[in-house]
């Protein structure tokens, strides 16, 4: 089964030097904040911030897994992602067995949720939820 990858960050972006990502689990529901990327999206000031909520989240992992590692093949998804930095969700072979065992699970699993996937600048994001909605929080 191929991989497939969505990327669902149209007009926004993480900040590509220092995201900060900082995880908060709530009841089912993982959010996930940091900063935007105001270099490239001029709606954004420097200290504006994105959130993401995964709702009936059933696990979730932050990797070590940086850009040079990246492009040096050293993730799981190095040779087929379509780029490093952007968010994703992921379909079809999701290469589990290459994937460190470190998820935080939260529940049992559900037959609808989708796989996502975030590169941030010095670490990956990935949990499977049924579901995700992107906030904005402007300073």
């Amino acid at each position: 089964m191929e991989t497939k990858f969505i990327k669902l960050n149209n007009n926004w972006n993480a900040e590509p030097n220092s995201p900060e990502p900082f995880i908060k689990v709530e009841g089912n529901s993982v959010l996930v904040e940091f900063y935007l990327n105001a270099f490239r999206y001029k709606q954004y000031k420097e200290e504006d911030k994105g959130i993401l909520i995964f709702r009936n989240c059933w696990r979730f992992r932050m990797g070590k897994v940086n850009d040079k590692g990246w492009h040096m093949g050293q993730c799981r998804f190095s040779k087929i992602a379509p780029d490093w930095g952007n968010f994703y969700k992921v379909e079809g072979n999701l290469l589990l067995e290459e994937c460190p065992n470190d998820w935080k699970v939260l529940g049992d699993e559900s037959s609808k949720s989708s796989h996502f996937l975030f590169y941030f600048h010095d670490e990956e994001f990935e949990c499977d939820a049924e579901s995700f909605e992107f906030r904005e929080i402007y300073s």
